[in-house]
């Protein structure tokens, strides 16, 4: 039986579910980075991964609109170009996965050594994410479920610290700290290092486009839906960054939690705790949400048979303890690794190897698929994926050879289990499922 209509998303549930997706650990914490490398005209920045993002979300709302099984990009990929690279896809997509949890781990020790000394420095930040890692997969292992209250929870908290802080730091801004807009003199690769770093920021927008079959009307609600969300975080994210140089200033460059530095010099320390307050819910939302999710996106891959069989074990009560205690050991050890900038640019470099396939097999299936029936086609014949997939190329060229081989390296550490993974569905031990809708 089908979800009855009347319970499905419309048109601004689709808005504020691509709202709660986008908006989390990034905006709190890398302006920051972008700033350093780029002054105030760090608001391009924004203006730039906001047009990169919404083409890739796009092209997500176009294919996903022939499947009707959870899979999001791994199905594509494996429909438009076969086993191998569904396969690589499916697993990378965990790891990507990974690495953002550990992240958003780092993201909210980061904020909170910012607020108390004591929590500062390596040690303390390395503690407090094993801690929260490990506290959550045991919640988690022990049954603990997560309920509606909790997200909407997570939107409350990311928004209205925000919306107080643009509302009240308008009054507080220094124009003279916007000269010049353009640094006089700025580092080879300013923007590109930039446009990296800050586009984990809007990472999740892939979240719009996969639950197109839980939408009333996805043919007309889910373009207008994706454009909407990422004008409104757009602008939430330029009146954010531009109030945080209007009042920080060049200080903005080395200040480790600038909104919550500057509505405190705005405020006082009240207006710092408040903006505290709110970084720590939103970070400790995603938080709890990452450990639930990753886990069983670990589970899904064994029972498909493209991870070892052990991953799927669970406990008598049905929680997947095995892939629990093994992501959070990975998220752990990636967390010990480095920053949070260092890690958000690693999460942003390897998602590509998702957003890569997908605008690709837009023009596979504009071919293969021509006469099925769709919920929507983007405009323009294949111009937004054409340009999604030459920008974000040229994002990667510009990456750094660390956050390359760190975010994609996996690709080439994955690939000899593919051989197992042949081998068993030869054998006929892995269910083949029907990939089309």
């Amino acid at each position: 039986m089908g979800t009855d209509k009347k319970d499905k998303f419309g048109l601004w549930s689709i808005v504020l579910l691509g709202i709660n997706s986008i908006i989390g650990t990034g905006i709190f914490l890398l302006p920051n980075r972008a700033y350093a490398l780029m002054g105030p005209s760090s608001l391009l920045i924004l203006l730039f991964d906001a047009f990169l993002a919404g083409c890739l979300a796009l092209c997500f709302a176009e294919v996903a609109g022939f499947f009707s099984r959870n899979g999001g990009p791994y199905l594509y990929a494996k429909a438009a170009f076969g086993d191998f690279v569904g396969y690589e896809v499916g697993v990378l997509k965990l790891v990507v996965t990974i690495i953002a949890w550990a992240a958003m781990a780092v993201g909210f020790a980061t904020a909170l050594g910012a607020a108390f000394p004591f929590f500062a420095g390596d040690t303390m930040k390395n503690l407090i994410a094993a801690v929260l890692i490990g506290g959550l997969t045991i919640m988690n292992i022990a049954g603990v479920k997560i309920s509606k209250i909790l997200n909407n929870l997570m939107t409350i908290s990311k928004l209205v610290p925000l919306c107080v802080f643009i509302a009240v730091g308008l009054f507080f801004v220094n124009g003279s700290n916007f000269t010049p807009f353009v640094p006089t003199h700025m580092a080879d690769g300013a923007f590109a290092n930039a446009a990296i770093t800050m586009f984990f920021a809007y990472t999740g927008f892939e979240a719009i486009a996969v639950a197109a079959e839980d939408f009333k009307d996805p043919k007309k609600d889910l373009p207008r839906g994706i454009i909407l969300t990422m004008i409104i975080v757009t602008i939430i994210y330029m009146l954010v960054v531009g109030i945080s140089i209007g009042i920080l200033g060049p200080d903005l460059a080395v200040d480790k939690a600038p909104i919550q530095t500057a509505f405190g010099r705005a405020v006082g320390p009240v207006g710092a705790y408040f903006i505290l307050l709110g970084t720590l819910f939103s970070m400790g939302g995603i938080n709890l949400a990452e450990s639930f999710i990753a886990p069983r996106a670990c589970t899904s891959l064994a029972e498909d048979g493209m991870l070892p069989a052990f991953l799927n074990r669970r406990t008598s009560w049905g929680t997947p303890w095995a892939s629990s205690v093994v992501v959070a050991i990975l998220s752990i050890l990636l967390a010990w690794s480095g920053s949070f900038t260092t890690l958000a640019a690693i999460s942003a470099v390897s998602r590509f190897t998702q957003y890569l396939p997908t605008v690709l097999s837009v023009i596979v299936f504009r071919r293969k698929w021509k006469d099925r029936e769709r919920t929507y086609k983007i405009p323009g014949g294949i111009f937004v994926p054409v340009v999604a997939f030459l920008t974000s190329l040229w994002m990667l060229s510009n990456a750094k050879p660390m956050q390359l081989v760190w975010g994609l390296g996996g690709i080439l550490v994955i690939a000899p289990y593919y051989l197992v993974y042949k081998k068993k569905k030869a054998e006929g031990l892995v269910k083949d499922h029907d990939e089309e809708a």
